[in-house]
């Protein structure tokens, strides 16, 4: 499980706490805004502490590239290096070194192949998430067009889970740690249920950087 935070946070002490009963690991891609956000620190150092992997999500929480021509970059290479150097910058006030995080989530999971090659040369890897649920989609309110219940996105887990050969193996489960008060269906409220089913199916949840080095 992979949780990105910009703004909000409101899920992060029921997420922290539900980890770390249930023994499971997972990453957290944060924004330097977030970083900054004294609201957030008490929670930045419990994960720290329970091992979980903190990694960079940039630093404004920029849109790189148009949504419906994505060739069309709409940040140049010199403000995505100053923006994300920002973000590491931040994280290094939480004792989080460049070479502890070294796997990048872009903001809004969006970007095209001069992003990728700019995070390359900047010593980083890119990630996202892997394609096929809607879990990504549990930021969204009511009143948004591409709104998805909690129960829908848990629909979409567990029938790819059960519909495709390897499952949910390698798998790269995105998930925000927290929506805002615009949306009272918390997802992250599901997840002791799904947790538990997929336990029942044998997964283990691992830290982003011990899951890809085995990949």
């Amino acid at each position: 499980m992979v949780f990105t935070g910009h703004e909000f946070g409101e899920g992060g002490d029921y997420i922290d706490s539900l980890l770390l009963k249930e023994n499971a690991q997972a990453s957290f891609f944060f924004t330097g805004d977030f970083y900054r956000n004294e609201q957030f620190r008490p929670l930045i150092k419990r994960l720290r502490r329970r091992g979980h992997y903190l990694g960079a999500h940039s630093d404004q929480h920029l849109l790189y590239c148009d949504w419906k021509k994505r060739d069309s970059l709409l940040v140049t290479n010199r403000q995505f290096i100053f923006d994300l150097a920002d973000n590491y910058t931040a994280m290094t006030r939480h004792g989080i070194a460049i070479n502890q995080a070294k796997f990048f989530l872009p903001p809004y999971e969006w970007y095209n192949d001069s992003v990728a090659a700019w995070t390359s040369g900047y010593g980083l890897q890119l990630i996202n998430y892997t394609p096929g649920t809607i879990s990504h989609a549990d930021y969204t309110t009511p009143a948004d067009k591409n709104f998805r219940s909690s129960d829908s996105i848990f629909s979409s887990v567990t029938s790819f889970e059960s519909g495709h050969p390897a499952g949910l193996n390698g798998f790269i489960l995105l998930l925000h740690v927290g929506a805002g008060p615009g949306r009272t269906d918390k997802f992250y409220y599901k997840l002791p249920e799904l947790i538990k089913y997929l336990k029942t199916k044998g997964y283990n949840f691992k830290r982003i950087d011990e899951l890809l080095v085995q990949q």
